[in-house]
């Protein structure tokens, strides 16, 4: 194990890593600029509504293995609830049809051959047309791989894809889209049980993770800004943080989990990413109907999907660079309306917060995949994470558990 491995960036990816290393008994030192860890997952309290909110609407599946075990190893396993089988709840607004997708529990798919669980006017063969799409190429789009048409695409595909790739399909790769699809529909209900952080993310994935590492004598210093990278011979020789700076001991590793541009900046010859997509969340401070679902997938809204909690629904809206300009009073009331319309609730617009987030994702378009990075760098002691890497999946919070964990593998082995 190295003396010492520097991480750069406490946002899931920076955590994992430390995480992981500090497991095996690394003496762990996190770097973050801001003042709080957890980067685009994370819980704040929000005076407009007086409720502590996540600042992102993520959701972890029951097959994100690096995710749950990430969790159980911080003793936070039990923070993510869901329901016992995998069910999606659905409506469309524009005639008020509802459905559930019921996938069961099983480890393989018999749910397509049930028409009372799969989507309504689908066949079992429907399913089948999407089967180019599991092992797609490289350099291909989804609706070039397959058909972007039918009551499959609309009320299933399409929203499924959109929620995991944060773009449309006639733009996503379809080789992110074939990955998400072998991990959850294809892998049965077994994988999909949709698992939420009920009482926030930050005490769920964030805070314990933070306890860990400190507990295990690793260390965590907060507003301390990597300004430069000092690269000598092939390695990382020293850490410029402006008000003070650290020599590189022999063996020294350093992980650099933080956003594409920021890493870019850092090392003029990397070639990262350089289109991202929005992601625009809303939560308004009313509680939940009784039996409203824990989440909802709505079609022909503005609204994509609704999440409930105590005392609060938020909604998610992927995809959202059209949203950007939109005052944000009067895209809190024309999301507030497609919500009302859900829940069934006759209320004036509750208080609110909306949160948007320019740079939320790199697009997942195959030209942007093609420029993710893997974790080895030219220099020897030197290594990425980051949801943005190539991790083989979109940015989600799964892919970015893997890139910290794929690099505290290559940093222990150095």
């Amino acid at each position: 194990m190295p003396p010492r491995i520097h991480i750069i960036g406490a946002g899931l990816a920076g955590l994992s890593a430390a995480v992981r290393l500090a497991r095996a008994g690394a003496r762990v030192l996190v770097h973050e600029a801001t003042a709080q860890a957890g980067g685009r997952c994370r819980s704040y309290y929000d005076q407009a509504t007086g409720l502590t909110i996540d600042n992102g609407n993520h959701l972890i599946l029951s097959g994100n293995r690096a995710a749950l075990d990430y969790a159980e190893a911080i003793g936070t396993r039990s923070r993510l609830v869901g329901a016992d089988e995998a069910e999606f709840p659905f409506i469309d607004l524009a005639d008020g049809r509802r459905w559930t997708l019921q996938l069961g529990d099983a480890r393989l798919p018999w749910w397509v051959l049930d028409a009372g669980r799969r989507v309504p006017d689908t066949g079992a063969l429907d399913y089948l047309r999407y089967a180019p799409l599991l092992w797609a190429p490289a350099g291909r789009t989804v609706c070039e791989q397959v058909g972007c048409a039918g009551p499959l695409y609309q009320r299933l595909v399409q929203p499924l894809l959109v929620a995991a790739l944060n773009i449309q399909p006639s733009e996503g790769s379809a080789k992110l889209a074939g990955v998400i699809l072998r991990e959850t529909l294809a892998a049965g209900g077994g994988a999909c049980r949709p698992l939420i952080a009920r009482d926030g993310l930050s005490g769920a994935l964030i805070e314990p993770a933070i306890e860990f590492i400190r507990t295990r004598h690793g260390a965590l210093h907060f507003e301390h800004e990597l300004r430069k990278l000092e690269l000598v011979d092939g390695r990382v020789a020293a850490l410029d943080f402006g008000r003070d700076r650290i020599e590189m001991e022999p063996g020294d590793v350093v992980i650099l989990a933080v956003p594409p541009w920021i890493a870019s900046s850092l090392l003029g010859e990397l070639v990262t990413p350089r289109e991202f997509r929005a992601i625009v969340n809303a939560h308004f401070r009313i509680e939940p109907p009784r039996n409203f679902p824990a989440m909802i997938g709505v079609l022909n809204g503005l609204v994509e999907w609704i999440f409930a909690f105590p005392g609060r629904l938020a909604v998610t809206i992927s995809a959202g660079d059209r949203l950007l300009g939109t005052p944000r009073e009067e895209l809190a009331r024309m999301i507030w309306r497609d919500v009302a319309a859900v829940a069934a609730i006759a209320d004036p617009l509750p208080a609110w917060q909306i949160v948007r987030e320019r740079r939320a994702t790199f697009a997942a378009t195959p030209h942007e995949d093609a420029r993710r990075p893997g974790p080895r760098t030219a220099w020897s002691n030197l290594f990425l994470a980051g949801d943005w890497t190539q991790t083989g999946l979109p940015a989600t919070i799964e892919g970015a558990i893997r890139s910290g964990y794929r690099a505290a593998q290559l940093a222990a082995a150095t």
